[in-house]
């Protein structure tokens, strides 16, 4: 290896030629940013250890099957895989509950209402984070005209009133229209095999 100090992309590329001391030199570089965040999310040494362990074995398999996309900065990636396993856990964990098959099944059963989360904490937040992104993106699923009040109502905050207006329709439409859409999105969890956790 050369003495001058190699960006992280001559680092990988020269693991992948079979360089292991390569690889080396990019974990100790990496490693306190990655694992001072893992802990930071799940305040446990332990835990944070195993992730930790788990982060990098998902880098080399991912490195060596030639997944890495380079145009992307490596710490940053790195730190993705992270939160993503961060996120993992805490689903699998006994902690989290899943909404119940009854609550989920009932008219007025308000996909939504497990964002509002009463106690936030680092655990309750990454969850959000990932249900909400989630549920965007089961959103775009829906007919335009339930898409479009969903839209209004939850990530605009309007009343349904302003819906009313805006759409030029009825409170009643606007409020048939909201109901269609959770009837819908609850379909589509169970479609997309999405996990909603509280």
């Amino acid at each position: 290896m050369a003495d001058y100090i190699q960006s992280d992309k001559d680092l990988i590329r020269l693991y992948l030629s079979g360089d292991e001391k390569a690889f080396e030199t990019l974990l100790l570089r990496n490693k306190d940013r990655v694992f001072g965040y893992i802990v930071s999310k799940v305040r446990n040494q332990n835990l944070a250890n195993d992730i930790f362990q788990d982060v990098f074995i998902k880098v080399v398999r991912t490195l060596k099957n030639g997944s890495y996309n380079e145009e992307g900065k490596f710490l940053p990636w790195i730190l993705t895989i992270s939160h993503n396993m961060i996120v993992d856990h805490f689903r699998r964990s006994n902690k989290m509950h899943m909404i119940s098959e009854s609550s989920s099944k009932s008219d007025d059963y308000n996909i939504f209402s497990v964002l509002q989360l009463k106690d936030s904490n680092v655990e309750d937040d990454l969850i959000k984070e990932q249900i909400e992104a989630d549920v965007v993106r089961l959103v775009q699923y829906l007919p335009e005209e339930q898409r479009e009040v969903v839209q209004y109502r939850i990530f605009k905050g309007m009343s349904f009133k302003d819906i009313a207006e805006k759409e030029d329709i009825s409170i009643n439409t606007a409020l048939g229209r909201m109901r269609y859409a959770l009837i819908n999105l609850r379909k589509l969890v169970d479609k997309h095999n999405v996990s909603i956790t509280a």
